[in-house]
């Protein structure tokens, strides 16, 4: 038992040291369509997440998973196992018989970049997927933790457990809370969506403590469905950034461009952040904890920030 326990704390570390990439937008895409990859990657996604639950009927999953394990083949093939810069997560159905391990066995393979896990009801649910993950990376040679594993919390009990699920896997990322109108969670719950987020908002910024405080890198939210309300998508994304969510899941291309732009930081917020920087360094080169910058009092804590923000900027603008 002591050294079983003693392989699951190593590979806990070795999962824990894959970096996740930033992603600001992740594009749903049916798992029957990815000849509409393209149209992802033309729109700038960030990510693809091929969807083999919702978005494909019963008869057709099948087909679809073909398709899929085919465009993940291809991807596989391009520089880092991204498809033009952007990656490829797979949303699955969910892990309740064998039909679903299968499911799971067929999409691990290179060219994946994360799983998308549907209808999570506890931790117990998250150590199941990644415990079937851990030997499907080893059936397919890839490395321990390498592929990500993004848990949805669709179900009442599962947001009231966040906190337990983000820790209950190392390679968890992108946890967010989904506040769709009309959708699981709004079923689940109850309340009356809005398009200003007002019943949602507290939902979503639990949620996003119990990421932060699990250690999740990468925290997303979502969704926004009307697909030409591009002035109140905008203020949505808006909302979520100012939260301290990194990202946003999508369901239309025409949406991918809005939300790049509202996370990713600006020409004055990086100027402001590199002056900023500069001062404090000045400031402690010169003795001073602490100098007045723009009219405010700044110091190494502002400092500490200012550089994660121009660090993040830097890891988008390599995705291209």
């Amino acid at each position: 038992m002591s050294s079983e326990r003693s392989s699951e704390r190593l590979a806990e570390v070795d999962v824990a040291a894959v970096d996740r990439p930033p992603l600001r937008s992740l594009l749903f895409v049916p798992g029957s369509r990815t000849d509409w990859l393209p149209k992802a990657r033309a729109a700038g996604a960030d990510a693809a997440i091929l969807d083999l639950e919702d978005a494909v009927p019963a008869a057709d999953k099948l087909a679809a998973r073909a398709q899929v394990t085919d465009a993940l083949a291809q991807a596989a093939t391009e520089p880092a196992g991204q498809a033009g810069g952007m990656a490829l997560f797979v949303r699955v159905n969910p892990l309740d018989g064998w039909a679903g391990a299968e499911e799971l066995r067929a999409v691990v393979r290179p060219g994946l970049a994360g799983i998308v896990l549907p209808k999570v009801g506890s931790a117990q649910d998250v150590r199941l997927a990644d415990r079937l993950l851990g030997w499907c990376e080893q059936e397919q040679g890839l490395p321990p933790g390498q592929v990500a594993l993004v848990p949805l919390l669709e179900t009442a009990r599962a947001l009231r457990e966040a906190y337990d699920i983000a820790r209950a896997a190392s390679r968890i990322a992108y946890l967010g809370a989904l506040t769709a109108p009309g959708g699981d969670v709004e079923r689940a719950v109850g309340y009356r969506w809005s398009p200003e987020g007002t019943e949602t908002l507290p939902l979503r910024s639990r949620v996003l403590l119990d990421a932060r405080a699990a250690g999740v890198p990468r925290p997303v939210s979502g969704l926004w469905t009307r697909i030409t309300d591009l002035p109140g998508l905008r203020a949505f994304a808006e909302q979520n950034r100012s939260l301290g969510y990194e990202g946003m899941m999508a369901i239309h291309p025409s949406h991918v461009p809005v939300i790049n732009e509202v996370f990713s930081p600006g020409p004055d917020e990086l100027a402001r952040c590199a002056e900023l920087i500069a001062a404090v360094e000045a400031a402690q080169r010169a003795g001073t904890g602490a100098v007045a910058f723009h009219g405010e009092m700044v110091d190494e804590a502002m400092a500490a920030t200012a550089r994660l923000v121009l660090e993040r900027h830097r890891s988008a603008g390599s995705r291209g």
